[in-house]
Parts: C-alpha cells; sequence; structure tokens
C-alpha cells in the first residue's frame, strides 16, 4: 500500500477549503496547504483538521503549485484545487489505487458547479485533468492562470472511474469578477511568452468561442446557464486578447 501526500494552494479559501479537506479524509496519508498570507479563516479551518500548512508569496498558479510539490512527504501525490473535492465514486477509486498502484499517472473527469447546477456540456465536462502522479514524472506548466500538471515522456498515464467536484461560481457575479482577474493574468502571461493579437482576432475570436461552447459542444442542454456561461466565457475570451492588445499599444508608444 503506497502513502499519498495531498497538495493544496489556497488563498482566502474559506468558503471552499472545509469541503476539500472533509473529501481527503481516509484517503491522504497527509495533507499540504501552500497559503498564500490568507486574510480570512483559511488557516484557522485548515488547522482544525491537522493539515500541514505552510505559508509562501504568490508568484503564480504554476509556480505555487511546483512548490507545494516539492514539499510533500510522499512520492504519489494528489493534487487538489482548494474549490475541488472528491465524489464518493473518486474517493473509491483512489482508495483501491492505493493498494495496486502500477502507472505513473492517473487522470480523471472534473465535473463543474455552476450557478445551483452541475455543467455536463458546452466545454465545462468531461474537463479531464492529471491530478494523481508520482512526484518527478511531470511537471505543472502551462500559461498562467490556467495551470495544468504535464507528465514526462514516457509517462504512462491511466484513467480513475469517478468526478472531480469543482464548486467553481455560486453566482453570475462571482464568474464576472474571475473574468476580469483572470484576463488581467492570461494577457500578461501571454504577452511575456510573446504572444501578439490583432484586430481580426478582437472580432472573430468571441464569437467562435460562444458559436463553439453553445452550439457545437451542446451548451444549449443546460439550460439558461449554459447560455450565460458561454456568453460569459466568449467576453472573456475578448477581454483577453483586448488587454493583450493594449499590452502591445503601450510598448510601441
Amino acid at each position: 500500500m503506497i502513502r499519498l501526500s495531498a497538495v493544496i494552494i489556497t488563498f482566502n479559501e474559506e468558503k471552499n477549503i472545509g469541503r476539500c479537506l472533509e473529501s481527503l479524509k481516509g484517503v491522504a496519508d497527509e495533507i499540504v496547504v501552500l497559503d498564500s498570507f490568507s486574510t480570512d479563516q483559511t488557516e484557522s479551518i485548515c488547522r482544525e483538521h491537522g493539515v500541514r500548512f505552510i505559508r509562501h508569496p504568490f508568484g503564480g498558479y504554476i509556480e505555487q503549485k511546483n512548490e507545494v510539490l516539492r514539499l510533500a512527504h510522499y512520492d504519489h501525490v494528489l493534487s487538489l484545487d482548494a474549490d475541488e473535492a472528491l465524489s464518493p465514486q473518486l474517493r473509491a477509486s483512489i482508495l483501491d489505487l492505493k493498494a495496486n498502484w502500477q502507472l505513473d499517472a492517473y487522470s480523471f473527469n472534473r465535473l463543474t458547479w455552476y450557478c445551483r447546477r452541475f455543467m455536463r456540456h458546452g466545454g465545462w465536462y468531461p474537463d479531464t485533468k492529471v491530478r494523481l502522479f508520482v512526484r518527478g514524472k511531470g511537471a505543472w506548466g502551462g500559461e498562467n492562470p490556467h495551470d495544468r500538471f504535464i507528465p514526462h515522456d514516457p509517462a504512462r498515464v491511466g484513467k480513475l472511474k469517478g468526478d472531480l467536484l469543482h464548486y467553481s461560481y455560486f453566482s453570475v457575479s462571482e464568474h464576472i469578477r474571475q473574468m476580469n482577474r483572470f484576463t488581467d493574468i492570461a494577457s500578461e502571461a501571454a504577452y511575456r511568452g510573446g504572444k501578439r493579437t490583432t484586430w481580426l482576432a478582437l472580432l472573430f475570436r468571441p464569437a467562435v468561442k460562444f458559436l463553439r461552447d453553445y452550439f457545437f459542444l451542446a451548451g444549449f442542454l443546460d439550460g439558461y446557464y449554459g447560455f450565460i456561461a458561454a456568453r460569459i466565457s466568449a467576453h472573456a475570451n475578448f477581454l483577453k486578447y483586448v488587454k493583450l492588445y493594449e499590452l502591445q499599444r503601450k510598448k510601441k508608444a
């Protein structure tokens, strides 16, 4: 039976972290929380659950997740976000796996809660994530704020049954607030990475994003909130690229 470290990064997650930690009971042999100096009750909730709570300045989502990975005691690691929780079926799959671990990493589907319902269409599901792995067989990468665990070649990756429950947005206003913050981060990361955009991209990218999510990926099957989510996501696409375009203009000036 392998020993499993669960690792989480936090900042002001008092409304989410308790749910996440409860879902890990009996599954993780240790829980490590790397916190970016929260000012709410995140720390006290974590300490009530007996986790290793460590403070570290925030340098980006990717950087923070690689740092907490380094701090885990065990080499078999489960990485969660504070607003995620294991479903009963996924808990059972991981418990079975601990007794018979065979591969380098494992993925599972993520099911997102959006304004009082789980979203099963429009690109929101299955949203497969690699979150369970042997340390050293990969690293966090991608482009902030959209981090992802990237297994090293030739890592062997399996798939577990059960969903990772993602409690992302409890209101439309919350989605809009995060959209503005995340597009700031995404546009700056894109610019630093050498990406550039054009007027044509500003015109067509958001429209293509909406058509893809709402029609081709059947977002309309999620009803009213399927439309709202597709519309906001398309606008987020617009904001990312208009902010990138503004960065280009400032540098030229």
